[in-house]
């Protein structure tokens, strides 16, 4: 039997798409049998199934636990969780040889997805084209596996527990209604201080806010919370709990290469030179205050898969994008876990002697633009990017190639790149001073329009 998966649901650092319209059972079913080929014929023989709160994930599976026992592996399910449960599942439980993570982590509720780890490391990009081509060719192992389940949530939550630091904190914690909710509660009962939580029941319909804490907007609920009740500072997660917001206890949003500026300090003291990784996003700043630590900042491409990949390369104890996922493999495993992220918020400012509003208020205040996303016909993203690579090296520009073009100027610097996952352009600039910002600003459409584009009305995520 051959499957063909609708085209649109194969991304560069996982699966997604629309249940009913681009995802459904029938893909799950197919995402099962082949994952398992690959992984019987590397010798493995079980793989954990973990799932977010989504109403279509206990749908999803069911038909995935299938497709795993067709091909002759074992499945065993923790359960509802956030995806860095499923990351833990597979690090710690005997026999575990991969796992897979039904979510559709930010997007909204009519989305579902699958991450996926094999023998430790992540499965993306030419891995999951791989799976498309098995599928349509019916290139399927044959057998007969079991399904067990394991609730495995409170082992989890002690061992994120272990990173907090005595000190008592007053935080708020806002999960969106998102699967980090369980987790969450939990957590607190074990925590010195004072915790308040938010939208902890786990709804997959979010009907409070939509679970992207790298959005302000989403972060007002909890930004009243803090002020209210006068809390050091404030957390927030996405939908499947690996990508973490932060705001500090004057309402400011700490942002993801901001976060990472306070874990590099603390990682650093403890691992002095080490390698800290950010994406092509990440303000200038992190970079100068990673070197200025005795550290060696690293800029790599945008993607939680090719983070993780790189971190294992360069034996990198720490490492983080703008869009809050956060990596520590320093006294951890070296996936993205938001709410152990969280707690390391807790343990830096404890061990640095400063509260977390002390340490956003010490950093420069750089004048940036948001992420800005613009819409492209999908045959011309890469293209564009390809030509304008090609006038700024003629023109004999500082750019930086690693994923697109980052453009240093004495203004600041631009990053044009083309989205792995969706038909849009990525732009962001950053200077010092708001002329500065516009000159920037001015480059990127010039080189838009010699490209015959322009920038037009920002899509969003």
């Amino acid at each position: 039997m051959s499957h063909k998966f609708h085209p649109t649901s194969l991304r560069e650092y996982d699966i997604r798409g629309i249940i009913g319209e681009t995802l459904g059972a029938e893909d799950a079913y197919a995402i099962g049998r082949g994952f398992s080929t690959l992984l019987g014929r590397a010798g493995g023989k079980k793989v954990a199934v973990g799932y977010d709160g989504r109403t279509s994930s206990p749908m999803l599976e069911e038909a995935l636990i299938r497709g795993i026992n067709d091909s002759g592996l074992d499945a065993v399910s923790v359960g509802m969780g956030p995806t860095p449960m499923l990351y833990y599942a597979e690090a710690v439980l005997e026999e575990v040889d991969g796992g897979i993570q039904i979510t559709g982590s930010h997007n909204p509720a009519n989305y579902n997805g699958f991450k996926m780890v094999f023998q430790g490391r992540p499965f993306f990009s030419a891995d999951i084209q791989t799976l498309g081509t098995m599928a349509a060719a019916g290139d399927w192992a044959e057998g007969t596996g079991s399904a067990s389940t394991l609730d495995i949530m409170d082992q989890y939550v002690a061992r994120i527990a272990e990173a907090a630091p005595d000190k008592p904190f007053r935080i708020g914690w806002d999960t969106g209604n998102g699967a980090a909710g369980p987790v969450v509660e939990r957590l607190v009962k074990l925590l010195p201080g004072e915790h308040y939580t938010l939208f902890t029941e786990v709804d997959g319909k979010f009907p409070n806010h939509h679970p992207d804490p790298t959005e302000e907007k989403n972060l007002a609920d909890l930004k009243a919370l803090v002020a209210e009740k006068q809390l050091d500072f404030g957390l927030a997660f996405d939908g499947d709990g690996d990508r973490i917001g932060a705001i500090d206890g004057q309402g400011r949003v700490i942002w993801g290469d901001q976060l990472l500026q306070i874990f590099a300090e603390d990682v650093l003291a403890d691992v002095p030179g080490a390698t800290i990784i950010a994406d092509v996003k990440a303000s200038q700043a992190l970079y100068d205050r990673i070197a200025e630590l005795g550290g060696q900042p690293l800029m790599w491409k945008t993607g939680h898969s090719l983070i993780k990949s790189k971190m294992k390369e360069v034996s990198s104890p720490l490492a983080g994008e703008m869009s809050g996922h956060i990596f520590f493999k320093h006294d951890y495993y070296g996936f993205d876990d938001a709410i152990y992220a969280g707690l390391r918020l807790m343990r830096a400012s404890a061990q640095l002697g400063k509260s977390v509003t002390e340490l956003r208020s010490a950093m420069p205040e750089m004048i940036n633009t948001p992420e800005m996303r613009f819409q492209v016909d999908e045959s011309r993203k890469f293209a564009v990017i390809d030509e304008v690579l090609a006038r700024l090296s003629a023109e004999g520009a500082d750019v930086n190639a690693t994923d697109g073009a980052r453009v240093n100027t004495a203004d600041g610097w631009w990053l044009l790149r083309a989205s792995n996952t969706q038909d849009v352009l990525v732009a962001r600039a950053e200077a010092s001073s708001e002329a500065g910002l516009e000159r920037l600003m001015a480059q990127i459409d010039a080189q838009l329009a010699a490209s015959g584009l322009e920038r037009g009305e920002n899509v969003g995520h």
